[in-house]
Formats: C-alpha cells, sequence, structure tokens
C-alpha cells in the first residue's frame, strides 16, 4: 500500500516506464520504449545506434529488475516499483543514473543527427513524446532541462535531471 505523499508521487512514475500500460514493468517496456524512438528519428535497428540503444534499453532494464522485482518474476509490479525506489534508490540517487546512463547515451545520440553531442529543445520533446509523455508537458519538460537557455540539451543536462526526477526526496 502506498503510504505517503513521497511514495505517492514515485507512483505516478511508474506509468512512464509501462509503455503498454499492462500494469507492469518488463523487458519489453524497455524494448517498446527504444522501438519507439528508432521509429520517431528514423533510424533503424540495426544500426550502431539502433543497436546501442537496444543495449542501454536492455542495462537499464536489468539494473531497474535488479533494484525492484523483488520476486523474481522478470516483471515490476507498481508496489515493487514503489518500494524499490523508496528503499534503494532515494539513499542512492547516483544508482539510477547509473542505469539509465546507456539508455539516456543512446537515446540522445539517435535524436542527435549532427553527432555534436546535443540535440534541440524540440528534438528533446520528440524524444519525450516518442515515450509517451503528453505533448505539453514533453515541451514544457524539455524546455527545463536546457538550464543554461542555449537551446540545447546534453547528457550532462539530461542524466541528473531524469535521476531527480525518479528519485524526488521525501
Amino acid at each position: 500500500m502506498v503510504s505517503t505523499e513521497y511514495e505517492r508521487r514515485i507512483a505516478a512514475r511508474f506509468a512512464t516506464f509501462d509503455q503498454d500500460g499492462n500494469g507492469w514493468i518488463d523487458r519489453e517496456d524497455f524494448s517498446a520504449a527504444a522501438k519507439a524512438l528508432l521509429a520517431e528519428f528514423a533510424v533503424t535497428a540495426r544500426s550502431d545506434k539502433g543497436q546501442a540503444l537496444y543495449a542501454g534499453a536492455e542495462a537499464f532494464w536489468q539494473g531497474m529488475a535488479g533494484i525492484a522485482d523483488r520476486d523474481g518474476d522478470q516483471r515490476i509490479t507498481r508496489e515493487e516499483f514503489v518500494s524499490g525506489a523508496v528503499k534503494r534508490l532515494r539513499d542512492n540517487p547516483g544508482r539510477f543514473a547509473e542505469i539509465a546512463r546507456p539508455f539516456l547515451h543512446a537515446a540522445l545520440a539517435v535524436a542527435d543527427e549532427d553527432g555534436d553531442g546535443r540535440i534541440g529543445v524540440a528534438d528533446t520533446a520528440r524524444v519525450l513524446r516518442a515515450l509517451h509523455v503528453q505533448a505539453d508537458i514533453a515541451r514544457s519538460a524539455a524546455e527545463s532541462l536546457d538550464a543554461d537557455t542555449d537551446g540545447t540539451i546534453t547528457e550532462a543536462d539530461l542524466v541528473p535531471a531524469i535521476a531527480r526526477y525518479f528519485t524526488i526526496a521525501e
């Protein structure tokens, strides 16, 4: 049972990962996220960028499963997610950044058409929309990631922000 405001906020983050809305997070959700990003940016799965994204998605899944899949059934329920986040990520937010980094790095590379290590705010919003974030929220979130207001987002901007989003303090 979700009892604290912190746990309620973390539970709301669950939907971000449950790409197919079936009530649990599993490997297929991470694969679906990779597939959606590749389709959005017209990158083939067999390309180096595509392979890196799928590898990053698998690493992210493995990390999340290691943190939250308490019964070992290869599914993370909402309750397991809340418990895993509350008991592990809150006390070690760097752990979330560590497991998310390969996927986020590869996702940025997919969206980075000129290979300069930066993507525009509009492309950042496209990434978020491909991951089922509502358009208005995606745009607002992308703009907030551009802390220096130079119109671009880098891995150094993205990884800590995503970690903060999922490891919000009590």
